[in-house]
């Protein structure tokens, strides 16, 4: 699917991606979110794709969207916008020059710019947890408008369940079909367990309603 959002921003899959920034929207009215972590159970279940084109959609409302990738395992962000990794998070962390002036990147998306993982470390957890990292978030937060943070799935690593502490809300993404009913309750009790302010889930993948399809691809007389 990739960014259908701008591929196909008439299709349904695009229309469902404003509905759920719509939400997040009404959602956080008397406290609005300024960092937002997605993530999943498992690795395959899409959340990377899901949280790059909730940033489009984010970003054409007239948001400034920065999106970080804090997947320092599997980062992706930057293959799906087309850019470079060879700066990023990590290199913000640790040099004292990027911390100065972030190595964010413009997309072809006004409105959106990209901070990618950057090299990765052999010890991403620990990167994590730290309070260089906290430091670091509220640095950017005068950047943008909100910042949509990607990380690796809370069973498979201790990274997301220390991010879900760190912001200001979680939504997880589990996949049609395919996510196991007991993995996403396992999940739910982690970022629980977290103190993380989970927001809801995403049901990706989806098979679509025919019905639907046309009604979206009718043209108004």
């Amino acid at each position: 699917m990739k960014l259908i959002t701008l591929t196909d921003p008439s299709s349904p899959a695009s229309e469902a991606f404003r509905t759920l920034r719509t939400n997040i929207h009404f959602s956080s009215l008397d406290n609005p979110l300024k960092t937002l972590l997605i993530t999943s159970t498992d690795p395959g279940e899409g959340k990377s794709t899901v949280l790059a084109n909730l940033a489009v959609t984010m970003a054409q409302a007239g948001n400034r969207v920065l999106v970080i990738d804090c997947d320092l395992r599997r980062p992706s962000q930057h293959r799906i916008f087309d850019l470079k990794n060879a700066a990023g998070l990590t290199t913000m962390m640790v040099e004292s020059q990027a911390q100065e002036q972030p190595p964010l990147q413009e997309t072809t998306v006004p409105n959106l710019r990209l901070l990618a993982s950057g090299p990765l470390p052999p010890n991403p957890s620990e990167l994590l947890s730290s309070r260089r990292l906290a430091e670091v978030l509220a640095q950017l937060k005068a950047e943008a408008d909100i910042l949509l943070v990607d990380s690796p799935p809370i069973i498979a690593v201790a990274d997301a369940a220390i991010l879900a502490a760190k912001v200001d809300g979680v939504l997880l993404v589990v996949q049609a079909n395919k996510t196991r009913r007991d993995l996403a309750k396992r999940a739910k009790v982690m970022l629980q367990k977290a103190n993380a302010n989970l927001l809801g889930v995403v049901l990706n993948n989806v098979k679509m309603d025919t019905s639907m399809y046309r009604y979206y691809a009718e043209t108004p007389a």
